[in-house]
Formats: C-alpha cells, sequence, structure tokens
C-alpha cells in the first residue's frame, strides 16, 4: 500500500507525522484483519445473491466453446465436449467466449484480478481494488449473519478484495465453513467473541480520537479526506454493534449427515463438491447471499485415468496424453459446477427456485494456461433470473470487456451501478 501524505499547515514533529500515517492506514488493516459482520431489519424485497467460482489453471478453450450459430445471443449452439453433460440445465446459464478484463496480464499473478479487474503492469498490482463480491457485500451484505464467505480449495490467498486494496484471506476447510456457519459456539466463546467486539470499538474510539488531534494541523483538502475516513470508521464501529446482535443468535439447525466429511484431498472435485455443498446450505439457509470460491487445489490423483498433477496437465504444450488427463480434470469440475446449479435449482423460495434469485458465475483469469495467456477468459454465467441458454460469441482476438457483466450483475441486485473498475456499461446480448 502506498503511504498517505499530508499537506500540514504547520510543521509537525516527526512523532505526530507517523501517527497521522497510522491513522491514515489503520482502517484498511482493521477491516482486513477482522471479520465484519452486521445485523440488519430482514428487507422487504426479494433476496438476491451472488456467487463467484473461480479456476486457478483455467478450461481447455477448445474443449469448453460451442460451435454452430454463435454470435450475440444465439441459442442454436452446438454444445462443446465440456457441455454435453449440462444439457438439462442447457436454459439455466449462458456461455461468454472472446471476453477478458482489459489491462490486465502476467498468467497465474492475474489471480487477483479476476473480481476486481484492476489492471496490473506486467502482472503485479501495486494495489488491488475492491472485488465484485466484496462490493456486493458492502451495500446489502448487513441482513445476514455473514456479509460475505471466502472460500479457497488450495490456499488460503483470494481474489477477494476489500475497499481499500487488501486481500481477504479465504477459509480452505469445508468441515470449518460448515462449523462456523452452523455449529453454535460455546457460552464461553460467545462472552469472548462479545469482548473482542467490544475491544474493537474501544479501539476505534482511540484512533478516531487522535484523528481529531490530527484534524486541526491539516490543510483544507486533507481534512475533507480525513472527514471521510472518519466517517468510514464510525460505519465500521455501527457494525462492530451490529455483531453483537449475531452472537447471542442461534445459528440454522443443521443435520450432522451434512457435514462434509471424509473429503478426498487428492480429487480437486471432490474438494470443490465440498465446498460447493457446504455453499447451497448458505444460501439456503440465508447466511449469506454474497460467496466466492477460489478453486486452487493442484491434487488430481484420485480422478480414474489421470496421474499427473493438475499444474502439470494445465501446462499441456499440447501434448496429446496430457490434454486426455486434462480433459478428465476439467469435465469433473464443471460437473460439480453444474450440480451445484440444480441443486439451487430445485430449492423452493415459495413458488420460484433459490437459482431464480442466485447469480452464478465460473470463470478464471486464465484463458489458456499452458501458454499463460489473460485473454479469452473461461465464462459460465448461471441464475440470476435472466435469459440464458445463449452463447455470447466475441472477438477472440479483440476481446470484450468482461467487467461489463459485472456491472450487470450489480444492476440485477438493485445496484445503481453504470460501470465497474476500468469499464462502462453493460454486456451486450446478457438480456
Amino acid at each position: 500500500m502506498k503511504p498517505v501524505h499530508f499537506a500540514l499547515k504547520n510543521t509537525l514533529s516527526r512523532r505526530t507525522v507517523l501517527r497521522g500515517a497510522g491513522v491514515a492506514l489503520g482502517l484498511p488493516l482493521l477491516e482486513a484483519m477482522t471479520p465484519v459482520f452486521a445485523a440488519g431489519a430482514p428487507s422487504n424485497t426479494k433476496a438476491k445473491r451472488f456467487v463467484g467460482v473461480s479456476y486457478s489453471l483455467g478450461l481447455h478453450g477448445p474443449n469448453l466453446t460451442p460451435s454452430g450459430n454463435p454470435g450475440k445471443g444465439g441459442t442454436g449452439y452446438k454444445a462443446s465436449r465440456y457441455l454435453k453433460s449440462l444439457q438439462d440445465i442447457r436454459n439455466e446459464f449462458t456461455v461468454v467466449t472472446g471476453s477478458s478484463h482489459p489491462g490486465v496480464t502476467g498468467g497465474h499473478t492475474a489471480e487477483g484480478s479476476i473480481f476486481s479487474a484492476c489492471p496490473n503492469a506486467r502482472g503485479g498490482t501495486a494495489r488491488n481494488t475492491i472485488s465484485l463480491d466484496q462490493l456486493m457485500a458492502k451495500h446489502l451484505g448487513h441482513h445476514t449473519r455473514f456479509p460475505s464467505l471466502v472460500l479457497n480449495t488450495g490456499r488460503s490467498t483470494s481474489p477477494s478484495y476489500t475497499e481499500n486494496g487488501a486481500m481477504i484471506p479465504a477459509e480452505s476447510d469445508p468441515r470449518r465453513v460448515f462449523s462456523q456457519l452452523f455449529v453454535d459456539d460455546s457460552p464461553a466463546e460467545k462472552k469472548r467473541q462479545a469482548e473482542l467486539m467490544k475491544r474493537g470499538q474501544s479501539v476505534m474510539d482511540v484512533i478516531a480520537g487522535e484523528a481529531k488531534m490530527l484534524k486541526r494541523e491539516l490543510g483544507h483538502g486533507d481534512r475533507q479526506k480525513l472527514d471521510n475516513w472518519f466517517t468510514s470508521i464510525r460505519e465500521f464501529e455501527q457494525r462492530l454493534k451490529a455483531n453483537e446482535a449475531w452472537v447471542h443468535k442461534p445459528k440454522p439447525a443443521m443435520s450432522n449427515d451434512k457435514r462434509p466429511n471424509n473429503v478426498d484431498d487428492n480429487n480437486a472435485a471432490a474438494i470443490q463438491k465440498a465446498m460447493l455443498d457446504v455453499m447451497a446450505l448458505a444460501l439456503q439457509t440465508d447466511s449469506t447471499r454474497f460467496i466466492t470460491l477460489h478453486c486452487s487445489s493442484n491434487r488430481v490423483s484420485s480422478i480414474e485415468g489421470v496421474d499427473e498433477s493438475y499444474h502439470g496437465l494445465s501446462h499441456h504444450g499440447r501434448d496429446e496424453e496430457k490434454l486426455r488427463q486434462l480433459a478428465l480434470v476439467e469435465q469433473a469440475m464443471i460437473n460439480e459446477w453444474a450440480d451445484f446449479l440444480r441443486k439451487l435449482k430445485v430449492h423452493d423460495q415459495g413458488g420460484h427456485s433459490l437459482l431464480d434469485e442466485t447469480m452464478v458465475l465460473l470463470t478464471s483469469n486464465l484463458g489458456n494456461a499452458s501458454a499463460h495467456d489473460n485473454r479469452n477468459m473461461p465464462v459460465l454465467f448461471g441464475g440470476g433470473r435472466f435469459k440464458h441458454g445463449r452463447h455470447l460469441a466475441f472477438d477472440q482476438k479483440r476481446n470484450y470487456a468482461l467487467p461489463k457483466l459485472y456491472v450487470n450483475a450489480l444492476q440485477q441486485l438493485g445496484m445503481e451501478a453504470d460501470s465497474f473498475s476500468t469499464t462502462t456499461g453493460t454486456m451486450s446480448g446478457l438480456v
């Protein structure tokens, strides 16, 4: 994070300047380190949700891209190899090809931009920007116990970022996620959590007091910046106070047979399934409405017919045997994503399905993992009351801006948005 400089009316001591920098940098650190929960009044409007599933190693384009009657809005496309097993839910999702994030390069290092679309220089962002899921949670996450869930199948890293560009570490154990969602804490633990929240509020009071002292020695422009920061401090305090209400509320009851036990850690698709199953329960119980799952597990030796690592197969160099094994892995991964859509589709929400209320995005920062190419990102977009069953085929040489789809998603939630990251407008053909 870049240092913050104030234009001072009077000369300050070095100690005071450092305290000023501490004030300016304190909030992002607290937001990144502290789980933020908020209790809000039940919404009178129909719940809207978003799930973002991302793959760290892409999907092999020739096996994913449909053929026949492409074009913007084409419904008569011929299912590709990977999509043949999804034909029973063909009208529940849209295939998008020829799109990517403008200004994002760097192969694997572009993972951080999957949901933020933050441009980078040679794959390295000096500072990321807020990810789509966290923007949604910031404005609409206060109606649930968990404003968002950030998950990963392999590492604690994630493509979810706060407004201040801080990465939110992901939970990588589906069993722990299940416990956090559905197992009530002991009375002692509840007391400890409540005490920690009170301490957090007192820390906010101290920081706010220092900010007021510093404000007297700042110029007009910097005072305005500090006022904005001070407002965000107070909002954070309010979220901490609201969280106290959730501590003493019982979690949704869930039978123990739903707990994801005995997950095969050598099967990336099985780990993805375990996470998706818990995610479906979280949505069904309205424990959260915004979830990201980054699939980065490299272990696939338990998948029949596969004897190499996932990463090694993704860097196939067009080797036929590697491509054969890669197809087995990727088909298994896509099938689990499709089963997740099916689960949401059959869950009744009082005359409509949970899938109608939930936008589900599948994508990756890599369009061609073998070449470390970030263009032509794989995109499957389901649910959310969009008119699906289409293949939106954009130019694979001059890619269409994928953040336009993110604007669609924001607007579908009822948010007033006409741009995301560096891109303005909505995606053509996505009704």
